[in-house]
């Protein structure tokens, strides 16, 4: 748990240091750190806070674009990169065995866009995987999935343009030509309104049956909450060895909504009341209560579908400024901010993702060529009906087709 203290630039400190990127290159894998405190020499034995482990530090070099300079040591300030480390990952801390500490990592957001990815010639599927691996070692915003249904490679990342590159990583440096599909927002779902409900599951066959009842309440959990669970069941109706059960049961049926089979969020469960029976409640028939009420609940928790909603960043010259802002508003945008610069202006605002495939193009035409934009994840927010529909249309098609 982070004390809170702030770790001093100072060269007569113990040792930390952050491992800020990891790069696979011809001379085998790099992990480049940037020293916060203390000195470090070649043969040096650090821990890695993260893993508990220790590792003894090999070549240091520092990194001039493709030429590098052998180094015995580095001290508090420098940026260097480390030969053959194991197990180092882009956020962990690298320390003084004796005197350990954590130093706070980079938070990485989730990813808010995917492709479906598969490589141009039938046996580049192996290549693709390792490559990808490494890709994804070098890239904690980078995330890869299979999907089981089709079998299809899912590339995620944080827009349009994070993707394009890795494809062209995938194209130019490890040679996998892929044939790459249509962009697919990271939608979620979510309830607006508490109810309460019960559900009992009951199963006699022959031996030992199964039971399990619960009276359960069912709330919109603050934003960002994701899935949160209580019980305040009194006098043992449910006994408290199936209270992480019933959670389990139903943080497991938070993976598919009901809508569109999009990830449920921000979603309050308390279980408040409910029965056991002495021979025939088990921890599995509590897990399999908690599952089944799911379906019957969420739709009469007024179900809701949300979009990723991106922080966006336009550069416009001054000339263009209200076409730029009408388009923007076109995109269902809402512009919060205008910055006039010796250049041009800047406008802020947000935008949902599903609005946004292509928007370089576009801006480009509109502004001469001189528009440039950047954009990041801001928050989850409710999709207007007519879009929600579509959505929901769209995902029960790909379901039937497969």
């Amino acid at each position: 748990e982070p004390t809170g203290e702030v770790a001093t630039v100072s060269v007569d400190e113990p040792f930390r240091a952050l491992a800020f990127k990891i790069m696979d290159d011809r001379f085998g894998a790099l992990t480049f750190i940037r020293i916060y405190s203390g000195k470090l020499n070649k043969g040096d034995t650090i821990l890695n806070s993260a893993t508990g482990k220790t590792e003894r530090i090999g070549r240091m070099v520092e990194m001039h674009a493709d030429e590098r300079t052998e180094l015995t040591s580095a001290q508090a300030g420098d940026i260097l990169a480390v030969v053959g480390m194991k197990n180092v990952q882009t956020g962990h801390t690298l320390c003084d065995p004796k005197h350990e500490c954590t130093l706070e990592a980079m938070i990485f957001p989730d990813p808010v866009i995917s492709i479906a990815v598969a490589p141009k010639d039938k046996g580049g599927n192996e290549k693709m995987g390792i490559a990808i691996g490494k890709m994804v070692a070098e890239d904690p915003s980078f995330q890869v999935e299979t999907d089981e249904d089709s079998g299809e490679t899912i590339l995620k990342g944080m827009g349009e343009l994070h993707l394009d590159i890795k494809v062209d990583i995938l194209k130019r440096t490890y040679g996998v030509d892929l044939v790459v599909g249509q962009p697919q927002v990271a939608y979620r779902e979510t309830i607006t309104k508490e109810i309460e409900d019960s559900y009992t599951h009951k199963k006699q066959s022959g031996g030992s049956g199964q039971f399990g009842k619960i009276d359960y309440r069912i709330k919109p959990g603050e934003q960002n909450s994701g899935f949160t669970f209580s019980s305040t069941v009194v006098g043992g109706n449910v006994p408290k060895e199936f209270w992480p059960a019933v959670e389990k049961g139903f943080a497991s049926m938070m993976q598919e909504g009901v809508l569109a089979g999009f990830p449920v969020l921000d979603v309050e469960v308390e279980l408040f009341d409910g029965a056991f029976h002495a021979v025939d409640s088990s921890a599995i028939a509590f897990e399999i209560a908690a599952k089944g009420p799911f379906r019957q609940s969420i739709p009469k928790a007024g179900a809701q579908l949300l979009e990723p909603i991106m922080k966006v960043d336009v550069f416009t010259p001054e000339d263009n400024v209200g076409d730029v802002i009408g388009d923007l508003n076109r995109r269902r945008g809402m512009s919060k901010d205008q910055e006039a610069g010796a250049m041009g202006v800047r406008i802020k605002g947000d935008v949902p993702l599903s609005e946004m495939f292509g928007y370089i193009g576009h801006l480009r035409t509109i502004t001469s060529g001189r528009g440039q934009f950047s954009m990041e994840f801001s928050h989850y927010a409710p999709c207007p009906a007519n879009v929600a529909e579509t959505v929901i249309a769209a995902e029960k098609e790909k379901k039937a087709a497969k």
